[in-house]
C-alpha cells in the first residue's frame, strides 16, 4: 500500500501573530511553524500501517523553501521520502490542484490529510483533492483501518459517530482520535540523522490558477477589563441588565 501524507507548514499556535503591508500580508518574522497538528495524527497513523503492513509512506506539503524543516521533522518521525511541491499556497483550489497532480503521477492508494489547517481553518482540500482524483472521500475521521482493498473508517457527525467502509483509492480528512494524542511521535536524534539522508524531491507546480485572493486581515478585538463582583445578587444584576446574558 502507497500512503500520501499531506502535510501543511503552520504557526505554533503560541506565536504571536502580526500583518504589514497595510495588514494584508502575514508576518513570518519571529514566528515558529510546526507540522499542522490534524496532519500529525494523520503521519502517525501513516506510521502504524507501515510497521504493521509494510506500506511505504510519502509526505508532500505545497509551499517554498521555507517549509523544508516540516518535511524534515515528518521525515524524523518514519516517513520515507517527501515532496514539496515549489509553489506559494495561495487558496485551498489551488492547493488541492497541485497536490492532485502528485497523488495521480505516484499512484497512492490512501491519501491522509488533515480536516483542516490551523492557520486558515477553511477545511476544503481534503474534499477537493477526493474529487480531483475520483478516489473516495471520508472527512472528519477518527478511526481508519485498511485490509487489503477495502478499508473502514469513523468519523465524527453530529450528534455522534458513523462508521463507513469502502475501497481504495481513498482521501481522508483526519483530526484528533485518528491516533491518541499520547502516540504522537517525537523525532528522536536516530531519527534525526537518518532524514538527512532520505530523498527530498522539489517538483514544479502543474500552474494551478489561484480562485481567491486574501483582501485583508484583522484580529480579534482585545478583551475588555474584568469586572469583580462581592455578590451573587450582584452577578445576577450584570448578567441581567448589562450583559443581557439572562
Amino acid at each position: 500500500m502507497k500512503i500520501l501524507v499531506c502535510i501543511s507548514h503552520v504557526p505554533d499556535t503560541t506565536s504571536k501573530i502580526n500583518f504589514t503591508e497595510g495588514d494584508t500580508k502575514f508576518d513570518t518574522n519571529g514566528v515558529q511553524f510546526v507540522i499542522n497538528p490534524n496532519d500529525e495524527f494523520g503521519l502517525t497513523r501513516a506510521m502504524w500501517f507501515k510497521e504493521k503492513q509494510g506500506a511505504s509512506v510519502d509526505v508532500v506539503n505545497v509551499g517554498g523553501p521555507e517549509t523544508e524543516p516540516t518535511l524534515r521533522k515528518a521525515l524524523a518521525i518514519g516517513a520515507d521520502t517527501a515532496i514539496r511541491v515549489n509553489t506559494e499556497a495561495k487558496d485551498g483550489f489551488q492547493v488541492a490542484k497541485e497536490l492532485a497532480k502528485v497523488v495521480q503521477d505516484g499512484g497512492y492508494d490512501l491519501v491522509i490529510a488533515g480536516r483542516e489547517s490551523i492557520d486558515y481553518n477553511g477545511g476544503m482540500v481534503p474534499g477537493m483533492l477526493a474529487g480531483l482524483t475520483g478516489a473516495n472521500f471520508v472527512n472528519t475521521c477518527i478511526s481508519l483501518e485498511v485490509d487489503g482493498t477495502s478499508a473502514t473508517a469513523t468519523r465524527e457527525i453530529d450528534g455522534g459517530k458513523e462508521t463507513v467502509t469502502t475501497a481504495l483509492p481513498l482521501v481522508i480528512g483526519g483530526q484528533k482520535g485518528l491516533v491518541e494524542e499520547s502516540d504522537l511521535r517525537i523525532p528522536n536524534m536516530r531519527g534525526i540523522m537518518m532524514a538527512r539522508k532520505k530523498p527530498l524531491s522539489v517538483v514544479e507546480p502543474a500552474g494551478a490558477a489561484t480562485e481567491t485572493t486574501a483582501v485583508a486581515f484583522e484580529k480579534p478585538a482585545p478583551k475588555g477589563a474584568v469586572k469583580l463582583v462581592d455578590t451573587v445578587d450582584e452577578l445576577i444584576d450584570l448578567l441581567h441588565n448589562e450583559a443581557k446574558a439572562i
